[in-house]
């Protein structure tokens, strides 16, 4: 039977870990916009007044316009409210290091990209007589965007993972079970793939490859490679439950995730609805903290874990793989 996922209470151990996690990741991001807005801050007498602050179709020629304040003010307001932002998430949903890496990865970009964006906006403008004359490169954009990655993939190592946690109790004596005798192994193995938002994404790629051929800024054609590698880390799973527990990769092997046997309280199918108890597709953080690999609507896997965590994985399948699972717990307890 299925029944639908609801918030969990957790016994909030891991809150000072999460609060570290978002101190050092926000200042980060802020310390890094303070000091490109004091290089910027620098150059004011060598840029020209209003600034190019958006550029058209084709980057030919910019076609918005406004003060060095116009352009600094909202794009740290961004920043402070992006930070604000994943701070929540941390601090109010933080329970699984995964979701404290995406907070710390998420805030250094943010940072990285902001800072990078306000240098390279003003820098193409110093000693400009007439910023209509300012002309956006499609290379150095894409640096813009891909170059900030580095430090956020740094930031996401060093959130550091969960600590042991071995469960104090049995499993729930009413959870399903698969008759295994003494000795006997048994493995299951699942794919998890596809779904609406790896149907979005191709959209999105596709688009974004016509408009780079029309536009003749080749540079665009990054963003589809950088898609594909999203795809491929984001839309297709391995789920395989043996006897250390629930492992769960992508298909380059990263983001991943690994519930040891003996920290499993109870594994159950549920229904799952990404877009309202995940607000989308992927490797998402829902309500209550829940975590997931949501591809697409219909039974999952819940693992609900010791620390008031819990994570779920839409699969094939899923009441068998409980089972198992449920089983192999039991024997970890001897």
């Amino acid at each position: 039977m299925m029944t639908r996922i609801v918030p969990t209470l957790d016994d909030r151990s891991w809150q000072p870990r999460a609060r570290r996690v978002v101190l050092w990741s926000s200042v980060f991001a802020l310390v890094a916009v303070a000091v490109a807005l004091a290089v910027v801050w620098s150059w004011r007498d060598t840029l020209p007044d209003p600034l190019a602050s958006h550029w058209g179709p084709g980057a030919d020629a910019p076609d918005g316009f406004t003060s060095l304040p116009g352009l600094v003010f909202p794009t740290v307001a961004l920043v402070i409210l992006g930070c604000a932002a994943f701070g929540a998430i941390g601090l109010l949903r933080g329970a699984a290091a995964v979701t404290r890496r995406m907070v710390a990865g998420s805030s250094v970009w943010l940072g990285g990209f902001t800072a990078s964006l306000l240098l390279f906006v003003t820098g193409t403008q110093r000693d400009l007589a007439d910023p209509s004359q300012a002309r956006l490169s499609g290379w150095a954009l894409a640096a813009v965007i891909v170059l900030p990655l580095v430090p956020a993939a740094v930031a996401a190592l060093l959130a550091g993972g969960d600590r042991p946690a071995p469960a104090t109790t049995p499993v729930a004596a009413d959870a399903a079970r698969i008759a295994l005798t003494d000795g006997e192994r048994a493995v299951w193995i699942r794919r998890a793939n596809g779904g609406p938002g790896l149907i979005v994404g191709a959209v999105v790629a596709v688009a974004t490859v016509v408009l780079a051929v029309v536009l003749r800024e080749w540079a665009l054609l990054t963003v589809p490679v950088l898609l594909a590698a999203l795809f491929a880390v984001m839309f297709a799973y391995t789920v395989r439950v043996d006897a250390t527990g629930l492992t769960v990769r992508s298909l380059l092997g990263r983001p991943g995730t690994h519930i040891p046997a003996d920290e499993v309280e109870r594994a159950s199918v549920v229904q799952v609805e990404p877009l309202r108890e995940f607000g989308g597709w992927g490797w998402r953080v829902g309500r209550g903290g829940r975590v997931g690999v949501v591809l697409r609507s219909g039974a999952g896997l819940l693992v609900e874990r010791t620390g008031g965590r819990s994570f779920v994985v839409t699969v094939d399948d899923a009441a068998t793989g409980a089972a198992l699972l449920n089983t192999l717990a039991d024997r970890s307890r001897r």
